[in-house]
């Protein structure tokens, strides 16, 4: 089934520049693994070295994030939506 990933703008750079790619899979895992398999550049910032996806990244389905739901084992639809959402830290302390 096919499934569209959106690729935030701090990710794109590791994706030739996409806003968006259409991969196969019918797990968010599946599909994701298929997303860098396509992009192997943007594995490492998904994935820490356990194959795990990174703590400070989450993907929704829609409003859902599937840390939520199964993780990587969240069954997908024909047509869903995957949404990477890196979390941005930094900034600095109020004077």
């Amino acid at each position: 089934m096919s499934v569209t990933i959106l690729i935030p703008t701090a990710l794109r750079s590791f994706a030739d520049g996409q806003v968006e790619v259409m991969v196969e899979g019918d797990t968010a895992g599946n599909a994701l693994e298929a997303f860098t398999k396509h992009y192997p550049d943007i594995r490492q910032h998904l994935y820490d070295e356990n194959n795990s996806l990174r703590s400070f990244v989450n993907v929704y389905i829609g409003e859902k994030n599937i840390k939520n739901a199964h993780g990587l084992a969240t069954a997908l639809r024909d047509g869903d939506t995957l949404m990477l959402v890196p979390a941005i830290a930094g900034g600095t302390r109020a004077l």
